[in-house]
């Protein structure tokens, strides 16, 4: 099966393609966002370029190139995981993210829909669920009222993707990720960020009280219900829409989180206490009935084990 990743390069889409790449052919894009350095995209495809049934484009969605891919590549579905991520960025910036995640999303879907790809699964966030009073979040909660430029990115994609699968007669599983962490992934993330400064004796920013929560979920077990719910929509009849939650469906307190850090790496954080963030949510907490249910999706690490295991691969890069 000839399988395209967009956003190829990065953290979820680099180990996405690893994975598939041994029972599949896998074309991956990625045009680079200068969002964070280009090394660390660099080496999360370094291994998957000797390999032959990995081909990869530097290019934008937005290009013309691009349209050459799907249009030549006898494509069998797509994992779309490009887009301007990060919830503070979004608010700086919302022309760009709403260019780069709505307009590139509508022009993907329109494409695929011309070059006869029926299949596409879609990431979208937990960021949807804004500061949903409910917990744990479910799919069948409303979700109207994001509170950043990217969340409403996302929940606009999630709308066009559905009009597409109904209209197009197309299959399209939209994803909401909850917290993805582990090696690799992006600088900018708390645990990323933390375990690097905390390690270097730098102060490390402590947004609000330390109760805010989030569900952090693990870069394999990701991966894992992305397989899983490839095999599932391959199944369904044309027309097909739905949204699942991808998470741990376990919280974990931003002191708590600090904690684990600490005594992974044997060092004592310096903390800089400053106020909540503008766009930032008290908790996320993921449902993930649904999708045990339809898919099997059954995520085995526990933050407890998951930052361990990062410490480790953190070390072995300082050594590199």
């Amino acid at each position: 099966m000839n399988i395209l990743i967009t956003g190829a390069a990065g953290f979820i889409g680099s180990n996405l393609s690893k994975k598939l790449v041994n029972d599949h052919y896998v074309i991956g894009i990625d045009n680079f966002d200068p969002f964070y350095s280009r090394l660390i995209k660099d080496n999360n495809i370094e291994p998957l370029n000797s390999n032959p049934r990995f081909e990869f484009y530097e290019t934008d969605i937005l290009d013309s190139k691009f349209n050459k891919i799907i249009e030549t590549n006898n494509i069998d579905i797509i994992f779309h995981l490009a887009g301007k991520a990060g919830v503070r960025p979004s608010i700086e910036d919302p022309v760009g993210y709403t260019k780069n995640n709505i307009e590139a999303t509508v022009k993907l879907m329109e494409l695929a829909s011309q070059n006869s790809i029926s299949d596409i699964v879609f990431a979208s966030s937990s960021s949807v669920y804004g500061n949903n009073d409910k917990v744990p979040f479910s799919e069948n909660d409303r979700v109207d009222f994001p509170i950043s430029p990217y969340a409403a990115t996302k929940k606009a994609c999630e709308l066009l993707t559905h009009t597409y699968a109904k209209t197009k007669d197309m299959r399209i599983a939209a994803m909401r990720f909850f917290t993805v962490y582990g090696p690799g992934q992006r600088p900018d993330l708390a645990i990323n960020k933390f375990t690097r400064m905390i390690d270097e004796g730098t102060p490390i920013p402590f947004y609000g009280d330390g109760t805010t929560e989030r569900d952090y979920t693990f870069i394999d077990d990701i991966v894992h219900g992305l397989e899983n719910v490839m095999d599932w929509l391959l199944n369904q009849p044309r027309g097909t829409w739905d949204v699942f939650n991808l998470g741990e469906s376990q919280t974990t307190s931003l002191s708590s989180l600090v904690t684990l850090i600490q005594n992974a790496l044997g060092k004592k954080a310096i903390i800089d206490r400053q106020p909540m963030q503008l766009g930032d949510v008290q908790r996320t907490f993921a449902d993930i009935s649904k999708s045990k249910k339809t898919f099997g999706f059954n995520p085995k690490t526990k933050i407890t084990e998951g930052i361990p295991l990062y410490v480790e691969y953190y070390k072995s890069q300082k050594e590199l």
